[in-house]
């Protein structure tokens, strides 16, 4: 009998801590309404650790339990606002799209990001923003218009140029430049770093000095610089990374969609990897993405010299120096795979290579460019890159995921690559594990930007998460039909509400303009 009540002790202890009664504890407490509970599923974290059995809880716009959870049935049906459940499922982090383009006013739901998987975007790239002095204004009004991604926002040094009066001066005055960098530096206050396009006008008038002083401001906010480098060709591209490396030695940088234009081979892309871990060794912060595509999309200008690209000096280019451009032309077109490598998305030529319109207009395809496109006159896919030497690139645990896509443009990225990445380069060539892509494509990214609070399933990070089976994802764009939405991405979350589920989008847009 001694020995009895002894062993009662324990369990009449517990009773007490439970209130001397049956009533479980209630769990979570402190949140009297639950808004969505995620059951079922094995969590990507994001950080590269295998997925684990968890759920999620999320309240409001943030994460506030992820483990095992214990609602009792009665709790569930009157606490809990949205059950999901992902049995047999994978839940990750949003994707954040490092390099993407696109009109927020015009389309603002951006549902090819959302139908990919992405929650977070960037616009202002390749040196462009919207062309005003007070960018602040123009991102308050998509804040009240509402979008249905994330947005990071850069401002574009083309712009820059453009808003202070320099616009294609090759060396601005000292009042100009001076100008200019306050604009930058006013900017940075509300963007997450400036963009450049040093291959497009009026961007490629710059020079060394000008880059150098622009990233001095631009290190001094601790901001980044996000770089379409000066050229991709394979022959000019240790020139073009080492113009982004001397920025480097003020501010970080960043190079957007990685490419070797023309170049060749695995071993090719393991000495451009092996420049980059050189520079990082000497302490320049250095990062880089790339897109799931060996063909690249772009105004045909890119094809022009830099002395024909505007308007103007493709007129007087034409006239005085016709034999010249035209050779130009002929020779730059072969190198870059010939005429059939070149497949136009701008009307009337959608669809059609510049070798069908030579053969249609009884043409040379140089005097097509010259006399019936012209470098303004069309945009288009060029299938220019090296799949083992691009493959071998976007492997590198260092190089993160964008799409350089838009809603629309006659190009499968915007609405493909990160399904892409998933369906081809995980399940079909095992190339990258699923974890491995999931974190190039979540917590990876979000380090880059600076995004502390995003791009982690974890406890006080806001609730941008996906729900899905990896084996059901389909990037369903093509070349020939290239904005077919993606498939397989059951649930998104976006800030904590169901953005789109199954294939449909929600009513109200949930995305947030983020500041740094």
């Amino acid at each position: 009998m001694p020995f009895r009540i002894k062993s009662m002790i324990p369990f009449c202890f517990a009773l007490l801590m439970m209130g001397c009664n049956d009533t479980p504890p209630v769990f979570l407490a402190h949140y009297p309404q639950i808004d969505i509970l995620i059951e079922g599923g094995r969590v990507l974290d994001g950080l590269g650790n295998e997925a684990t059995a968890a759920d999620v809880v999320i309240v409001g716009d943030t994460i506030v339990y992820v483990g095992e959870t214990h609602f009792s049935a009665s709790d569930r049906d009157t606490r809990v606002k949205q059950y999901i459940d992902a049995t047999g499922r994978i839940v990750s982090p949003g994707f954040i799209d490092l390099h993407s383009h696109g009109d927020p006013i015009e389309t603002p739901a951006f549902e090819n990001f959302l139908a990919m998987g992405v929650t977070t975007i960037t616009l202002g790239q390749d040196g462009e923003s919207p062309e005003t002095a007070d960018l602040a204004a123009w991102l308050d009004n998509v804040a009240t218009q509402r979008i249905g991604t994330n947005l990071a926002m850069f401002v574009g040094h083309g712009t820059l140029r453009t808003v202070s009066g320099i616009d294609r001066m090759a060396i601005p005055s000292t009042q100009d430049m001076a100008n200019m960098l306050t604009l930058l530096n006013d900017t940075l206050a509300y963007t997450f770093g400036m963009s450049t396009g040093l291959e497009y006008n009026p961007g490629l008038n710059a020079q060394a000095s000008e880059m150098q002083a622009l990233a001095k401001v631009v290190g001094e906010r601790d901001r980044m610089i996000m770089s379409h480098m000066r050229n991709e060709d394979d022959d000019k591209l240790k020139a073009s990374i080492d113009e982004l490396l001397a920025q480097g030695k003020f501010a970080r940088v960043h190079i957007a969609h990685l490419k070797s234009v023309y170049g060749k081979g695995s071993e090719r892309a393991d000495e451009i990897l092996t420049w980059l871990a050189e520079a990082r060794e000497s302490g320049i912060e250095v990062t880089a993405d790339i897109y799931p595509y060996n063909a690249s999309y772009a105004g045909v200008a890119l094809l022009f010299p830099v002395w024909a690209k505007s308007a103007e000096q493709f007129q007087l280019a034409k006239s005085e120096r016709r034999a010249e451009l035209e050779e130009y032309l002929r020779n730059r077109i072969t190198r870059r795979n010939g005429p059939e490598a070149t497949l136009m998305g701008t009307d009337p030529y959608t669809g059609k290579t510049l070798a069908d319109l030579s053969r249609e207009m009884e043409m040379p395809f140089e005097q097509v460019l010259i006399d019936v496109i012209g470098p303004q006159g069309a945009a288009g896919a060029y299938f220019v890159m090296n799949d083992a030497l691009q493959s071998t690139l976007l492997a590198d645990p260092n190089v993160s995921i964008c799409s350089d896509g838009r809603p629309t443009g006659f190009h499968p990225r915007g609405h493909g690559t990160f399904a892409k990445i998933i369906e081809e380069y995980v399940n079909k060539r095992h190339l990258l594990s699923l974890t491995q892509a999931v974190r190039k494509m979540t917590s990876q990214p979000a380090a880059i930007l600076g995004l502390e609070d995003r791009g982690v399933v974890a406890v006080d990070k806001k609730a941008d998460l996906l729900i899905f089976n990896p084996k059901h994802i389909k990037a369903t764009a093509t070349y020939p039909q290239p904005l077919q939405l993606a498939k397989g991405f059951d649930v998104v979350i976006v800030n904590g509400h169901v953005a789109r589920q199954d294939d449909k989008l929600a009513p109200t847009l949930s995305g947030r303009v983020l500041k740094p």
